[in-house]
């Protein structure tokens, strides 16, 4: 009876020997924890001399770049997401449905294959271009020609058509969840339907938005592959210039703490979006407000509407490939590069999820067993590399694998044996830069899964000679394993989408489908490199089928809270 009484009050009563636990997640947090320190480290062994040109004609141009490029990323992203995620919540009409999911399939494509696709498709020799031509009645590009995609506003452009789920994901899934009886009252006060929109439900899902822009900040700032194309310089691509065209180490973790600024600025922002979450959330009652139902030509409108962002976003990017793809194979079939590249893209992809899971089980189920110690802040450190660009963390990581190299080499000369570059050689060093750039997806979805799990099965597993180790094992990760499964598939997807990391630590001749897109887009031959980015797609779309399967579940939920209301 006192074991049950206390297991029901919450604490399992063996937490106090999860010690080993701690200092495993100690351990773990040192991942993404290293590489900031050692990017000071390294920052510190070059010449500060060079600051003076660094600040005269690097950081001005690249910094003001990239404070344009995210305004303007971070104003397309919330004004589509927040629009399109209102439009299929707050009105029904044919093809909302379907149009739901639709919207998420941006996400299945990386911004460098977009900017790739758009590049071939704008081309004054190009469909889009030579369709209008006919259409106008011109002939040739010198009598008729758009305006280059290249430069900011494309950049801007193109960017926030792929990145705008985050905020639509986020923003739809708190208006599933706000209460019908906010709306009512609002109406009922003479507000109109888009007045309620502006005075009730938005603001009620500021941290909604706040969090989708800043992730949409994130990876607008981790891009190099988009940037490059487009002819935009920003911080990302100054690092990266700096250490592989001037082969000046130092100087590009200079330029990366700087950048550093930039992040821990959009952490904040997001922060502070959120800072009165819990006061939205405590809004909520069990009855979501109705949607209004359109019919003729209102519902066509709201249709083409929300199909728009698809439209550019995914549909013609991604036809386009396909068919480059097609051409591309009937002429001349899988090449051997090709089959060798999706072989080490699954092979590193596979390892970094292994370990990511792995370590962010561990992480997650420590934070459960001390929730009020050292653990929780622990797994919270080890979830800082995803807000750190790609680039930042393979310069961070250089010196202690460098070190490590160096260590091991020593010890086989001894023996007479030539290691050479072992960690970066065998490509461990770029599954080590993977693990701390998306340890935090590894944490989050061992979270989720813990959380579904009862304290008081924590009891019923010490009462049945089970220690924390073991009720891991043989309890939580079985229940968890939804969760977890669905980490490990977004894992591997982000992996291997991933360009900036894998351009810049993997071993020597060692090429993955993201890196010979990159090869072949630089070279200008968009064709050669249709088929990896297929298949990049193809794949994309895995996580995203997964992301419209837990919307679906939230609105059934809320239909079925409607309905329950209803016969109340």
């Amino acid at each position: 009876m006192t074991l049950a009484l206390t297991a029901t009050a919450g604490a399992p009563p063996w937490r106090a020997r999860g010690s080993g636990w701690v200092a495993a997640v100690a351990l773990i947090a040192l991942l993404p924890a290293a590489p900031v320190a050692s990017l000071a480290l390294t920052s510190l062994q070059g010449s500060w001399e060079s600051w003076p040109n660094l600040i005269r004609y690097v950081l001005p141009d690249a910094a003001l770049q990239s404070v344009a490029l995210l305004v303007g990323v971070g104003v397309f992203v919330a004004a589509v997401g927040c629009g399109a995620a209102w439009l299929v919540t707050a009105y029904e009409f044919p093809g909302r449905r379907a149009l739901s999911w639709l919207l998420l399939l941006p996400l299945a494509i990386p911004t460098y294959v977009v900017a790739y696709a758009y590049l071939d498709l704008t081309h004054p020799l190009g469909p889009i271009q030579g369709a209008i031509r006919w259409m106008l009645g011109y002939h040739s590009p010198r009598e008729f020609r758009l305006p280059d995609i290249r430069g900011m506003t494309g950049c801007i452009l193109l960017l926030g058509l792929v990145l705008y789920p985050y905020v639509y994901l986020a923003v739809r899934a708190t208006f599933l969840g706000q209460s019908g009886a906010l709306v009512e009252a609002a109406r009922t006060l003479g507000v109109s339907r888009s007045g309620v929109f502006w005075r009730v439900a938005l603001p009620l899902a500021r941290p909604a938005v706040a969090l989708g822009v800043s992730l949409a900040l994130m990876e607008a700032l981790n891009d190099v592959g988009a940037s490059e194309f487009l002819g935009v310089k920003t911080v990302t691509l100054s690092v990266y210039s700096t250490w592989v065209t001037r082969s000046d180490l130092p100087g590009a973790a200079q330029i990366a703490l700087a950048m550093l600024i930039l992040v821990v600025g959009l952490v904040a922002i997001e922060r502070w979006g959120r800072r009165r979450q819990r006061f939205a959330a405590g809004a909520r009652s069990a009855r979501p407000f109705a949607a209004r139902r359109l019919t003729g030509w209102k519902a066509a409108m709201a249709l083409a509407l929300g199909a728009l962002p698809v439209l550019f976003g995914f549909a013609l990017p991604a036809g386009h490939i396909a068919n480059e793809a097609w051409k591309r194979l009937s002429f001349a079939g899988f090449s051997g590069p090709i089959l060798s590249e999706i072989g080490n893209t699954v092979m590193v992809s596979a390892a970094a999820t292994v370990i990511v899971v792995a370590l962010g089980a561990v992480a997650a189920y420590a934070a459960r067993l001390k929730p009020l110690g050292a653990s929780k802040l622990l797994a919270r450190v080890s979830t800082i590399g995803y807000a750190i660009p790609g680039t930042v963390v393979v310069i961070g990581l250089l010196a202690p694998i460098g070190a490590i190299d160096g260590a091991i080499a020593s010890t086989g000369s001894m023996f007479g044996v030539a290691t050479g570059l072992a960690l970066v050689g065998s490509g461990a060093a770029l599954t080590l830069a993977y693990a701390v750039r998306f340890l935090a997806i590894g944490v989050g979805g061992a979270e989720a899964g813990l959380a579904r799990v009862p304290l008081t099965l924590d009891g019923a597993a010490r009462t049945l000679g089970d220690g924390p180790g073991g009720a891991f094992l043989r309890v939580h990760l079985p229940l968890a394993k939804g969760s977890i499964a669905a980490a490990a598939l977004l894992v591997f997807v982000d992996v291997m989408k991933e360009l900036p990391a894998t351009l810049l630590i993997r071993p020597l001749n060692f090429e993955t489908l993201a890196t010979h897109l990159y090869a072949e887009a630089a070279r200008g031959t968009y064709e050669d490199g249709a088929i990896a980015a297929l298949i990049i797609v193809a794949v994309g779309i895995l996580p995203v089928i997964l992301l419209s399967r837990i919307g679906e579940g939230v609105r059934r939920t809320s239909e079925s809270s409607a309905t329950l209301a209803k016969t109340r």
